[in-house]
């Protein structure tokens, strides 16, 4: 805020008058003043035109701002310090190219339902909308809009309250996604009676209020389990994102179902659970006969809810979800449970008295079964000690410390390196298995991991493909530079997929291929982390329990057999491939 003698304000004009001193306050100011009034303590961004004062000036009111080198990085951040604390991220940047960067993630946060605020300094109206020519012009509202949830332009001082109000208020509410908050440069120098300023801020009262489902619908969901005679429970993200963890619990054990998380739900009970049908994941999707969605969508990670995957058999479907147009998306939702999952669980919870029946042991036993040979079957692969590592004994390592760990987050993308951590590294606690999500996309890495180790203060374990490493792995100075507990560990087969492929006209490297041979570990060395070259699983065990117990940024070349990949990863089948051959 500054002092000045004036008598009014008109059209942004100060008017003195010698004889009156007025305290005032400015654009600045106030997005600190309305961030801070909602609990907004963490800022992620890029600095630069028009933004740079509003960064220095909310790192001096107490706000905490990480500055990246990149702006997707910094989106991602956001997104997922939104996932973690189901308060909005916010990341900040630069006008046009700054934008278009962070909107990449942005469109992410929306297609994975994580409250996120993407907020963006502008050229002026007036000169954008005549397309004179202003410097970085672009009509980024209009850009922005079908990219995510909502988005608004704040044009006066006086309305910077309710528009970061609305920008709140629209990331959490229902389902929660992403919004973008235009703020043109003029906005930020414009300024106002201080008490004026003061009054015009909105402090959200209860942003994401609980939608209770109805009793009807609780019922039909009930009659449907009670009838089923090889129920399933699929757990989602958004059973993770709700954080009714005790709930989701009880309702599993309670109810005695066996239960299927998806990536990023693990955790929300132990995949060592006696219930949990991880490692039986095809039989108990092709075999059940009634299937309760909670927080979990019938998308392309599960099929779409038909196909081979789900077996010949009819299934019937229960589905929790806060957005009603999610029923039926796919197949047919028998019994639709419409709310917040907290509250629909508490309700399904209500309905489990002693009456309730198990479901039939002949399923409980064929999920369990079925579980133990496949991790016996998978056991002499994680075990094995080979000099170069494939993606198995690699992974077989990392499972261990994680095991010993299980309060580290695990930040996890790639395509192989994905894949198989998916279902080879154990999770224990909620919302502690970060990775691409709904997309599938890469270049999540390094900002999901300095999101998590800023909003939780817990050791971070990030295990990258070399290739998704690629996509943000600059930020390696940032994490040095915040001297963040960050772990990285590289999987480095020399390339994308495989490190082995070759241009048949012999004049390039093939387009899968890197540097081979490639020192990753020299790179956060550069920027005074700590760089360790590890060639076994044992090597490299001992190199992530030591990084991770030191709490220092560490990166971990980890070298991988260039021929271990697949194409494609598990998802080979979404690939196309030509079968026509040429004629020379």
């Amino acid at each position: 805020m500054a002092t000045a003698e004036k008598t009014k304000i008109e059209d942004n004009v100060v008017h003195l008058d010698p004889a009156a001193e007025q305290e005032l306050t400015d654009g600045f100011h106030l997005v600190i003043d309305a961030l801070k009034l909602n609990g907004i303590e963490t800022i992620y961004g890029v600095p630069g035109i028009p933004i740079t004062d509003l960064g220095r000036m909310a790192q001096e009111e107490g706000i905490r701002v990480i500055s990246f080198r990149h702006e997707q990085n910094a989106g991602n951040a956001a997104a997922i310090a939104g996932f973690l604390t189901k308060t909005p991220g916010v990341c900040l940047t630069v006008s046009a190219p700054g934008f278009l960067n962070g909107l990449t993630a942005l469109a992410n946060a929306t297609t994975n339902c994580f409250p996120m605020i993407l907020i963006s300094g502008s050229s002026e109206r007036e000169i954008v909308d005549l397309q004179q020519g202003d410097y970085e012009e672009m009509d980024q509202l209009a850009i922005a809009k079908p990219l995510c949830k909502a988005a608004f332009r704040v044009l006066h001082a006086a309305d910077i309250g309710i528009g970061v109000a609305r920008a709140i208020r629209a990331a959490v509410s229902g389902r929660p996604g992403g919004v973008y908050l235009d703020l043109p440069a003029k906005l930020f120098s414009q300024a106002m009676d201080a008490e004026a300023g003061a009054k015009s801020l909105v402090k959200v009262i209860d942003a994401a209020p609980a939608q209770i489902p109805s009793p009807a619908a609780v019922d039909r969901a009930i009659d449907l389990l009670k009838g089923a005679k090889k129920p399933l429970i699929i757990l989602g993200k958004g059973a993770a994102y709700a954080q009714a963890d005790e709930e989701i619990r009880a309702f599993v054990e309670n109810s005695g179902i066996p239960f299927l998380p998806m990536s990023m739900a693990k955790g929300l009970l132990p995949d060592t659970h006696p219930q949990s049908a991880g490692a039986a994941r095809s039989t108990a999707l092709k075999d059940a006969d009634v299937v309760l969605l909670v927080g979990a969508r019938l998308n392309w990670l599960l099929s779409h809810g038909k196909g081979k995957t789900w077996g010949d058999k009819p299934k019937q479907f229960i589905q929790v979800d806060i957005e009603p147009r999610e029923m039926d998306s796919n197949v047919e939702i028998k019994a639709p449970l419409v709310g917040d999952i907290g509250s629909v669980i508490a309700a399904l919870n209500a309905r489990i008295d002693g009456n309730w029946q198990a479901p039939p042991a002949e399923w409980v036993e064929t999920i369990r079964s079925k579980k133990e040979a496949n991790i016996a079957k998978m056991a002499p692969k994680l075990l094995k000690n080979s000099v170069p590592m494939d993606f198995h004994s690699a992974l077989g390592a990392l499972k261990n410390v994680i095991k010993e760990r299980p309060d580290a987050i695990l930040v996890n993308e790639g395509a192989n390196t994905l894949d198989l951590a998916r279902g080879i590294i154990d999770m224990y606690q909620p919302r502690k298995r970060l990775d691409v999500g709904t997309w599938g996309v890469m270049g999540i890495g390094m900002g999901f991991a300095v999101g998590a180790a800023v909003e939780t203060g817990k050791p971070v374990l990030a295990v990258e493909g070399d290739s998704a490493f690629g996509f943000s792995g600059m930020e390696v100075e940032t994490i040095c530079r915040y001297d963040l507990p960050v772990t990285i560990v590289i999987f480095n087969n020399n390339g994308i997929y495989r490190g082995t492929d070759t241009d048949p006209t012999g004049r390039d490297p093939g387009t899968t291929v890197f540097v081979p041979g490639a020192r990753y570990d020299k790179m956060m060395e550069a920027f005074g982390g700590v760089g360790v070259h590890v060639t076994s699983p044992d090597e490299l065990y001992r190199a992530v329990s030591a990084a991770m117990d030191s709490g220092k940024p560490t990166l971990i070349n980890a070298v991988i057999d260039p021929a271990a990949g697949s194409e494609s990863g598990n998802i080979g089948s979404l690939n196309p491939q030509s079968v026509v051959k040429k004629k020379k």
